[in-house]
């Protein structure tokens, strides 16, 4: 009898498997290395070299972030942070689980090869892995600056290989743990287009194709003439009045008096003088950010003139609360906050260093100021009770905080003031940090926070200095801060999906 034959065709081995990636692992390096690109044999080498410890994507951050839009800032930012996810990760987990030596430098041309050849282990690509991580975090953020800035983390990546310090799968692995890292990042923090839209409720608003019916008064302290000239191009029939900061009431209510929609190019403390003219007269606001911080133009959606532009254009408006704070014969609005306590003070500061070191700097310096000072808390009657106060935040709004991003509202109309507390005590500078850190709805012996639709203080000395939107102004006796429901009409565009 002519015994049974075995013909079943089993799959490789494990090792087999190995063996045969390995193998054409190493095919792919010697290719690479026997392949000539004219030009490239000094620029990839150099490339390579200055992407050491971060040093290129550090210096890419730098410049994306003086750049003037927000958006570009939170790009860099987010680069940044999907790098170090993926550093840490590379450094802790990676060489570590894999001890694969790096291949061999005999086929690689001299002029190629690195000066300085790396000692650690070959698995995974650090620079391919932080090279894809900055690219990712920053076209999580902004697709255009992505767009931009992969053909170069793409370069560094392959730099990798033609020098001849890392095997292909070596710079697969670490470009897809870098992307892996761009992720994680944005779970943590989302972007702006996975947050729920400030845009409501929407109102029938007139349509400006050629900008006719608008007047906007812009402020030339804020030093954005290519944010206006941006707009006078694309609205042609739009009056635009540029003046000096101290005219800027006076322009405003003269422009109230002739335009169909009122439109303000500056920061918050002149958007805040806008909105009060605005409110006068019945009129839409049209905000064009042109200041440093931008706070509401930044919640509303508005982060330059091409978003103000499409929102004019196409007619998109929306209904937002103001607040309102009187004291005596004391009262004004706001768009963002106000607050009492030591805020006022750094807002002070501020402004007395801006003019010399610039609007972030003097910031800094002014906190530091403020928390090295001998001061004394606020005392305050609350409900019928006296309590000593370092700080009373009252938000048009509640404000989130996503991890340590900076905070901001994802309603505009809500109808709530966010009121935050810092009760007196010792060791000011810790509790102020404390709540700095702390969720939108906390309390502790140290501070507190509630939503309420007024609030009203008695018993307020004298000369107590009250903070809103960036202006400063004195209060005392009775102090009572509401809520206005919807009471401004503002252009936003709507989210592009």
């Amino acid at each position: 009898m002519t015994p049974d034959v075995d013909l079943t065709v089993r799959p490789p081995g494990p090792h087999v498997l190995r063996d045969r990636l390995l193998a054409a692992d190493c095919r792919l390096f010697e290719a690479a290395a026997a392949r000539h690109w004219p030009g490239c044999d000094r620029l990839l080498p150099r490339l390579s070299r200055s992407a050491n410890h971060g040093a290129l994507w550090l210096a890419t951050a730098t410049a994306l972030a003086a750049g003037r839009t927000p958006r570009s800032r939170r790009a860099a930012a987010r680069g940044l942070a999907s790098l170090a996810l993926a550093s840490a990760t590379i450094n802790t987990l990676g060489k570590r689980s894999v001890r694969r030596p790096r291949p061999t430098l005999e086929p690689v041309p001299l002029i190629r090869q690195l000066k300085r050849q790396p000692i650690t282990t070959s698995f995974p690509s650090g620079h391919a892995a932080s090279a894809a991580a900055f690219a990712t975090g920053v076209a999580l953020e902004s697709r255009g600056w992505g767009v931009a800035i992969a053909p170069l983390a793409a370069a560094v990546a392959l730099s990798r290989v033609y020098t001849g310090v890392h095997f292909p799968s070596d710079v697969l692995a670490g470009a897809a743990l870098g992307v892996g890292a761009a992720y994680a990042v944005r779970g943590l923090v989302p972007t702006r287009d996975q947050l729920p839209s400030p845009g409501r409720p929407r109102v029938d608003a007139p349509a400006l194709p050629e900008g006719e019916g608008l007047v906007m008064v812009a402020n030339t302290g804020a030093g954005t003439p290519e944010r206006v000239n941006a707009l006078r191009d694309a609205l042609p029939h739009a009056e635009i009045v540029e003046c000096e900061p101290s005219d800027i009431r006076h322009e405003l209510e003269k422009a109230a008096s002739r335009a169909r929609v009122l439109g303000v190019c500056g920061g918050d403390g002149t958007v805040n003088t806008a909105a009060a003219v605005a409110l006068r007269h019945g009129l839409p606001l049209a905000v064009l950010p042109g200041g440093t911080l931008n706070h509401f133009a930044q919640d509303l959606g508005v982060e330059g003139e091409r978003d103000l532009i499409r929102a004019l254009q196409q007619g998109d408006m929306v209904r937002v609360d103001v607040g309102r704070f009187s004291s005596g014969a004391t009262e004004g609005i706001f768009l963002n906050t106000c607050s009492l306590g030591v805020y006022p003070e750094l807002v002070r500061e501020r402004e007395r260093w801006s003019p010399r070191i610039g609007g972030w700097p003097a910031g800094v310096l002014g906190a530091l100021r403020v928390l090295r000072a001998d001061h004394h808390p606020l005392r305050a009657e609350v409900g019928g009770r006296t309590h000593p106060l370092w700080l009373l935040f009252a938000g048009n709004g509640t404000y989130h905080r996503l991890g340590l991003a900076p905070a901001r509202r994802f309603d505009l109309s809500d109808g709530r003031l966010d009121v935050r507390v810092v009760h007196g005590g010792r060791r000011p500078a810790v509790r102020l940090l404390a709540a700095a850190f702390a969720g939108p709805l906390t309390r502790s012996p140290a501070h507190a926070a509630v939503r309420v639709r007024r609030l009203h203080l008695d018993g307020v000395a004298p000369g107590t200095l009250l903070a809103y939107d960036g202006e400063v102004t004195e209060v005392e006796g009775e102090v009572t801060i509401r809520k206005m429901p919807e009471a401004l009409t503002v252009y936003r565009p709507l989210p592009l999906h």
